[in-house]
């Protein structure tokens, strides 16, 4: 009965997000109060009912109920119970079950939260988020159905992908969907905005917690997914500009613009339409994520290889999300009204000039992975972009950006000296552009040089500016302390996410630049070197996990010719999908990694192993989870708690028959 409850939920979803997406969209348009209060109900409903079937989905691949399809195809009985659990979102059909029921999470949260909203605002906000999932449910219940039964039930199940066995992976997507997900709520006040015709800071306070949320939620996800690509892949990289690891990429690109501009939209009232039309943008990339994952048109180690006519029913969702926003905005943009002007030098241009390189950062990514994917349509030539591409058309770009992150807390609203706002900065400049020169020549490497130069400047200019709003130095240090100590949680917050791109940005640079690496065929008691360290196999041995069979090497590490302690690594093998993973054997450290893989079975007598040498890696994950902090630090400041609208009384004519 389990599978049949958790139906019965979907379905039951879909009516009631139709109900949400039609009756509080005329109910706003007649200024009807009773027709527009449907909207919080249904979103509520919508949750719940998608969270029973949810829980349903969960509780059959618990109790290995193979009688459902995905259950049978995609588990095994003697699986640890956390990979049951995370087997549920692991695969096509349960991945998209919690696609909607995060979906359905933030407009509940939206219909709870957000009673001081305008009544037909809020309306119409929930009205567009119940088109969505209407899509969404629809494209479950008809092309993939999680609780499609069995007529013979197997007595055990195919397994799970071993590569996704892992607790980074059972994390990794659901963080990426609610970042994915969340910049739904951007789009769906933005729709609602347009049809208003009125954007004001009041709009943007209410959207900024939202971006925010979504905005730090994706920067976890994605920084889980490179972290596991380290470990768990065993290749010894971290980023392989795979055409899925872009798709969330992009949206976070353009997400990072939408956070920025809110802000000036908040603050000046400046930038309306841009922010709206970024908006639209962030979901219609998000959307195209989902399509190239689920689509079929590509092979990705993450990728869901699935029936194309499902990346079909995708596109057409895709065409009529982003095509019907983009022409709403096409009709009513000119209705919205923007701010006051402002000069190119002063704040809002820095923020606009800063939003214009992630655009083109995105437009090289979105470039670098769909024209492969052209050129194979259109002639069925495999071509394929790799870092070389993105290493010369994206880091440039990238640097721009950190040095205008640099300058732009130091310029003016609405107006500035381009003299003035760059004083402060012409020393930190003198001295980043000499670490540079050092850099490049000490290490060979004028990417390094670069690299190095930039983050250093950006990090000079965090602490002038933080000395600067303390009065380091001109007053008593007790009062400069007092003075930190009142600065808003969205002030440290900036500061934290601003040094988590200072940290990943040295350990992106660092070991792109210096990472060495030595590919050997080994037998016990021999060695492979790498730099001043040397890596002896000193043994190996069988060990048997709870669903797979291991062999695992041993190495003693030598470093100068003195003992340097042991590293092991291992050859996984998982009987139920007859498949082979490799466990690499990493020893993080400050400023490197030392990294040994069991590449492959070897030949008789002796095993083929990589060893690398990673220069300042820790420093890429942690300044990712720095990001994502300093953004979470921000959402607790009370100006995001707070409610920027005050509750608005919608009078009912009398004809509607509503009631205030």
């Amino acid at each position: 009965m389990t599978g049949e409850i958790g139906l019965f939920c979907l379905i039951l979803a879909l009516i009631t997000s139709v109900v949400q997406s039609t009756i509080p969209m005329w109910g706003a348009y007649v200024r009807n109060v009773r027709l527009m209060s449907v909207a919080s109900s249904a979103a509520v409903a919508q949750f719940v009912l998608l969270a029973l079937a949810f829980a349903c989905l969960i509780l059959a691949f618990v109790r290995s109920d193979f009688s459902l399809q995905v259950v049978a195809a995609n588990s095994y009985t003697l699986k640890p119970l956390f990979y049951k659990v995370s087997s549920a979102w692991g695969q096509h059909e349960g991945s998209m079950l919690l696609w909607v029921l995060i979906l359905a999470l933030f407009g509940a949260a939206v219909a709870v939260f957000g009673n001081n909203l305008p009544a037909t605002f809020k309306a119409r906000t929930l009205a567009v988020q119940g088109m969505i999932g209407v899509a969404f449910i629809a494209f479950i219940i008809f092309t993939s159905n999680p609780f499609v039964r069995l007529l013979d039930a197997p007595l055990e199940g195919n397994g799970f992908n071993p590569l996704l066995q892992d607790p980074g992976l059972a994390l990794h997507p659901p963080m990426l969907y609610l970042g994915y997900v969340g910049f739904s709520i951007a789009y769906s006040f933005s729709v609602a905005a347009l049809i208003e015709g009125r954007v004001d800071a009041a709009w943007a306070r209410w959207v900024r917690p939202w971006v925010l949320a979504s905005w730090c939620f994706l920067t976890i996800g994605i920084t889980t997914g490179s972290l596991w690509a380290y470990y768990e892949l065993g290749w010894g990289g971290w980023w392989f500009w795979d055409p899925v690891e872009n798709a969330s990429f992009m949206p976070w690109l353009i997400g990072t613009a939408l956070l920025h501009s809110a802000l000036v939209v908040e603050r000046r009232h400046a930038l309306v339409n841009w922010t709206l039309l970024l908006s639209i943008l962030t979901f219609t990339l998000s959307l195209i994520g989902t399509f190239l994952v689920r689509s079929g048109v590509l092979t990705s180690v993450h990728a869901f290889a699935v029936d194309p006519s499902r990346g079909i029913f995708i596109l057409f969702m895709i065409v009529a999300a982003s095509g019907g926003a983009l022409a709403l905005y096409a009709l009513r943009a000119r209705v919205v009204q923007n701010g006051p002007p402002f000069a190119g030098v002063s704040r809002e241009g820095s923020i606009l000039a800063n939003n214009l390189l992630l655009l083109c950062a995105t437009a090289v990514v979105f470039l670098g992975t769909f024209y492969p994917l052209l050129i194979d349509a259109l002639t069925h030539d495999k071509i394929s972009v790799g870092p070389p591409y993105f290493d010369i058309a994206f880091g440039p770009i990238m640097l721009a950006v950190a040095g205008l992150m640099a300058i732009g807390p130091f310029v003016r609203w609405r107006s500035d000296s381009a003299k003035v706002a760059a004083s402060p900065l012409r020393y930190p400049a003198a001295v980043a552009a000499l670490i540079g020169i050092l850099v490049a020549a000490l290490g060979h490497s004028i990417p390094a040089g670069l690299g190095f130069g930039f983050a250093a400047f950006l990090l000079m200019g965090l602490a002038i500016w933080f000395m600067k709003r303390t009065r380091i130095g001109s007053v008593p240090l007790a009062q400069s302390l007092a003075m930190a100590r009142a600065f808003p949680r969205a002030t440290w917050g900036f500061l934290g996410a601003h040094l988590g791109f200072v940290i990943a940005m040295i350990g992106i640079t660092g070991m792109s630049a210096w990472e060495s690496e030595n590919v050997a065929f080994l037998r016990v008691n021999e060695s492979v070197a790498l730099g001043q360290y040397e890596f002896r196999l000193a043994g190996t041995d069988i060990t048997n996990g709870p669903n797979y069979e291991a062999e695992r090497l041993t190495f003693d590490v030598i470093h100068a010719g003195k003992p340097d302690g042991s590293i092991t690594t291992e050859r996984r093998y998982y009987p139920e999908r007859d498949s082979y993973t490799t466990e690499a054997g990493i020893r993080p450290g400050l400023f490197f990694n030392l990294y040994v893989a069991y590449s492959d079975a070897g030949r008789p007598g002796g095993y083929t192993v990589r060893v690398n040498y990673h220069p300042f890696a820790m420093w890429i994950w942690l300044g990712g989870f720095v990001i994502a902090g300093g953004g979470m630090v921000s959402l607790t400041d009370r100006r995001f708690r707070v409610a920027g609208l005050h509750k608005v009384r919608v009078p009912a004519p009398a004809a509607a028959g509503g009631t205030a």
